[in-house]
C-alpha cells in the first residue's frame, strides 16, 4: 500500500517568502472586525497547540520540520505483527505529554468567544482536547463536560479514547493503566527517560519516535479488548480513536463539519496550513456557499492566493486574545446600553 502524506503545494511554498507579516495592531483590528458580527465557525490546526508544548508537523515555512519523519499510517498501526506492536508502543509513550498539556492563550481566547456566543462552532483538526479544557475552565461551576460536545467538532478524532478494530471504545487513561500493569519493564524505562531529561519529540497525533534508543519491543504486551473477550474473541488490535493517515473520516463527522459551515456566516481558520484535504474542503465549502473567510496563520497555507480568503500573517495567541477583548467590550457595551 502506498500513501502520500499531505503537503502544502510547492507553488505555495515558493511564494511564501514574499508574504509580509501583518503588524500586531493591524492583525487585531482585522480579526476583531471579522468576528464582531458573530455566528463564526472556527477551524483550528496543530499551530494553535504549539504554545502548549505540542510540536506541529510543519514549521513557519510550511515544510515538515523533520523532512525524514514518517508519521504513523493506519495500516501500520493496525498490523497484527511485531511491526504494529512497535507503533502501538510509540503511541503508549506519546500519549502522556499530550494528556498533561495545558491550554494556551489561543485556546482560552477562542473559549471566551464561544461563551460570548460569537463563535457558534469550533472545528479542530487537533486530537489533544485542549479546546475542551479551555472551554470547561471558563464554564460555570454547574457545567458538565458533556455540554461541550455540541460546540466542538473533532475532525480527526481524539486521543482521550482508544478503540479496537471491532469498534469497542475504551477510556484512554484506563487503557494506559492496563498497558502499564502488563509492561512493568516499560514503566521503569519511562521513568528513567523522565529522570534523564532526554526530550521525547511528541507529535500532534500522540506519536513519539523511540528509534534513538535502539531497543527491542518484542516483549511489549497489548491488553486484550475486554468486550471482544465477552464475545468469545481474542483481540489486541487496539488504537487511539484518531483518524490516522490512510484512514477515512466517518461520514457523520464530514456531514457535521459541512453543517457547521453552512449554518454560520463566516469561517475563521487559525493555525493550520490546510495541507490535509479534510480541512481544505471546508474552506472550499465556505467559498462555494459565499461565506466570508479569514485565515490567521504564520507561514504559507493552501488558502494563499485565494482572493476571497483574507490572510492575516501572524501568530495567533496574542492577536486572538486582544481581538477577543475588543469584541467582548463591544458586546458588553451593547448589552448595557439603554433601550
Amino acid at each position: 500500500m502506498r500513501l502520500s502524506v499531505p503537503r502544502v503545494p510547492n507553488f505555495v511554498l515558493s511564494t511564501s517568502t514574499s508574504t509580509p507579516r501583518t503588524s500586531h495592531s493591524e492583525a487585531v483590528e482585522r480579526i476583531a472586525e471579522f468576528i464582531k458580527p458573530g455566528n463564526v465557525t472556527v477551524l483550528t490546526g496543530a499551530g494553535v497547540s504549539v504554545d502548549s508544548g505540542i510540536r506541529a508537523y510543519r514549521g513557519h515555512d510550511g515544510r515538515y520540520m523533520n523532512p525524514n519523519y514518517k508519521p504513523i499510517l493506519y495500516h501500520e498501526l493496525m498490523d497484527e505483527t511485531m511491526k504494529g506492536h512497535a507503533f502501538r508502543l510509540r503511541s503508549y509513550f506519546g500519549y502522556p505529554p499530550v494528556r498533561d498539556a495545558l491550554p494556551n492563550t489561543t485556546h482560552h481566547a477562542l473559549a471566551a468567544l464561544q461563551h460570548a456566543g460569537i463563535v457558534s462552532h469550533l472545528i479542530t483538526q487537533n486530537v489533544d482536547r485542549l479546546h475542551h479544557k479551555a472551554l470547561l475552565n471558563q464554564a460555570p461551576s454547574n457545567w458538565l463536560p458533556s455540554k461541550l460536545t455540541p460546540s466542538i467538532l473533532e475532525l480527526h478524532g481524539t486521543l482521550s479514547n482508544v478503540c479496537c478494530n471491532h469498534g469497542h471504545v475504551i477510556d484512554r487513561d484506563s487503557f494506559q493503566d492496563m498497558i502499564s500493569i502488563s509492561n512493568p519493564k516499560w514503566v521503569t524505562f519511562a521513568k528513567e527517560i523522565e529522570q534523564s531529561g532526554i526530550p521525547l519529540k511528541t507529535n500532534p497525533d500522540g506519536d513519539v519516535d523511540l528509534g534513538q534508543f535502539g531497543f527491542s519491543h518484542s516483549d511489549f504486551q497489548i491488553p486484550e479488548c475486554a468486550q471482544c473477550l465477552k464475545e468469545n474473541r481474542r483481540n489486541t488490535i487496539i488504537k487511539p480513536q484518531v483518524i490516522f493517515f490512510g484512514e477515512t473520516i466517518p461520514l457523520s463527522i464530514k456531514e457535521a463539519s459541512y453543517n457547521a459551515i453552512d449554518s454560520s456566516d463566516r469561517l475563521l481558520i487559525v493555525g493550520t496550513t490546510l495541507a490535509t484535504y479534510s480541512a481544505f474542503r471546508l474552506l472550499k465549502r465556505a467559498l462555494e456557499t459565499h461565506k466570508d473567510v479569514a485565515v490567521l496563520n504564520l507561514g504559507p497555507t493552501r488558502a494563499d492566493g485565494i482572493l476571497a480568503a483574507q490572510k492575516i500573517e501572524h501568530h495567533s495567541g496574542l492577536v486572538l486574545r486582544d481581538a477577543a477583548k475588543s469584541v467582548w467590550y463591544v458586546v458588553a457595551a451593547s448589552i448595557d446600553a439603554p433601550h
